[in-house]
């Protein structure tokens, strides 16, 4: 959402029922982790609703930008974040869009973990591509930008 990795025409606000954000992709050793450290980076898990960006793509080019997105979300095969067709309700009317799930089926998928340890892996896990303390920060803060408060993503913070 703070680095869409694509070029947009528009942004706006609008949720996604039946998906919720959560630090369930695991474990990164490559960009935010370590082998000593790895990282849990945020996905789209199944249940609740999510409040955050939609792009609308430049018309003239499209298939450009989507190359960019898809190679940046799915490095690997098997995926451990599969794309889906998802219903966006915004302020100005409904939406369809392309976003990343987590793929539960995945080795990568990891769930059942407390906020107390989802925090502490947070709060130690670093990489390449700089700490998850930095990269929980820019969230809330891009996500407050746009008038969205995620009371788990401070709550992390807090811990």
């Amino acid at each position: 959402m703070w680095n869409p990795a694509c070029d947009f025409v528009e942004q706006r606000v609008g949720f996604v029922p039946g998906w919720h954000r959560s630090f369930c992709l695991g474990w990164d050793r490559w960009f935010r982790g370590s082998d000593r450290r790895p990282a849990l980076m945020l996905s789209l898990d199944r249940g609740g609703r999510c409040k955050g960006a939609v792009y609308r793509l430049p018309p003239n080019a499209i298939e450009a930008n989507l190359g960019r997105l898809f190679r940046r979300e799915i490095r690997a095969k098997p995926s451990a974040r599969s794309p889906r067709w998802v219903n966006v309700r915004t302020d100005k009317g409904a939406l369809h869009a392309i976003t990343f799930v987590i793929n539960r089926s995945s080795e990568r998928y990891v769930r059942g973990l407390s906020l107390e340890q989802i925090a502490d892996a947070l709060a130690v896990a670093c990489g390449p591509w700089g700490s998850m303390a930095d990269y929980l920060h820019s969230t809330v803060s891009h996500l407050e930008d746009l008038g969205i408060h995620d009371k788990q993503l401070w709550r992390l913070q807090e811990l």
